[in-house]
């Protein structure tokens, strides 16, 4: 598939997806949801592609949902899309449960404005970390909507309840500093340091863990926010201690710390992946 709202750069391990509207200030479309779905895909498939970046091009992240289309853009029957219930899905939501199911690590390079979508895409991924005039916000209840992109699960679990609702019910945008103080990022850097930074810590994690091991354990920390009782936590973390202590990845990863030297991880995430949760399944959307 060729991108015409994101562009795909893969480089020594680490995958850089770059929202590539810059004159938009990158405002979300339908074409980058499938151009995002699609680059997803590929990187689950893609044993050469160990962590991903998300970042904007040119001033902004992304500016929300593209309102080119003026007050019916959020209207189904006006811009001719059905208005069943049980089949209109939100795109937001659609890309946020596919990034929850990535079996890769994923990060969110804030690099300028990010505001409704722009800021709930982040919102599944594994690290946010952002540049110093990084701007965002929950703009929907001054737009007359709701959050969306599963936002109302994610955001609460993120910065907690009380947080989340100031945010929300509010609608305002914040800087970045507030943003860290709010625990809605990890860490706030000079615009010329925020990739480099991105950079860094998705090289840390392609040069010195397993790959099959980092897909399990994001599994394990997202599916686990999900589980009823401790017990379904521990049922999948015995499996996984049963299932990889058997594995030439264990076997490697003990040796090269005895032998004092870099592991020569060979399992592959494509095709090697124990299945952790024979008892999960995800909702039927309904």
């Amino acid at each position: 598939m060729s991108y015409e709202h994101i562009a795909y750069e893969a480089t020594d391990g680490v995958l850089t997806i770059t929202l590539d509207r810059p004159e938009q200030l990158n405002a979300f479309t339908g074409t980058m949801l499938k151009e995002l779905t699609d680059a997803f895909d590929r990187a689950d498939s893609d044993d050469a592609v160990r962590a991903i970046i998300v970042t904007g091009r040119g001033r902004g992240f992304c500016a929300g949902a593209d309102l080119s289309g003026g007050p019916d853009t959020f209207n189904a029957s006006s811009r001719g899309r059905t208005t069943d219930i049980q089949q209109n899905r939100d795109g937001g939501g659609q890309l946020t449960l596919r990034i929850f199911e990535l079996k890769k690590p994923i990060i969110a390079a804030i690099n300028g404005p990010a505001v409704g979508v722009g800021i709930t895409m982040t919102l599944a991924m594994d690290v946010r970390l952002a540049s110093e005039t990084a701007r965002m916000g929950f703009v929907f209840a001054k737009r007359g909507i709701v959050p969306e992109a599963c936002s109302s699960w994610f955001l609460p679990r993120i910065v907690g309840i009380s947080q989340a609702m100031e945010w929300v019910s509010t609608g305002r945008v914040f800087d970045a500093s507030e943003a860290l103080a709010g625990r809605l990022v990890k860490a706030v850097h000079a615009p010329g340091d925020l990739l480099p930074a991105a950079n860094r810590l998705a090289r840390e994690i392609a040069d010195n863990t397993a790959p099959v091991s980092v897909a399990l354990c994001r599994q394990l920390m997202w599916r686990g926010l999900v589980a009823d009782h401790p017990m379904e936590a521990h049922m999948a973390d015995s499996r996984g201690i049963l299932l990889m202590g058997q594995s030439a990845d264990v076997r490697e990863g003990v040796a090269s710390f005895l032998e004092k030297r870099k592991p020569e991880f060979r399992m592959s995430v494509a095709n090697d992946l124990p299945d952790l949760f024979p008892f999960y399944k995800a909702p039927e959307f309904a």
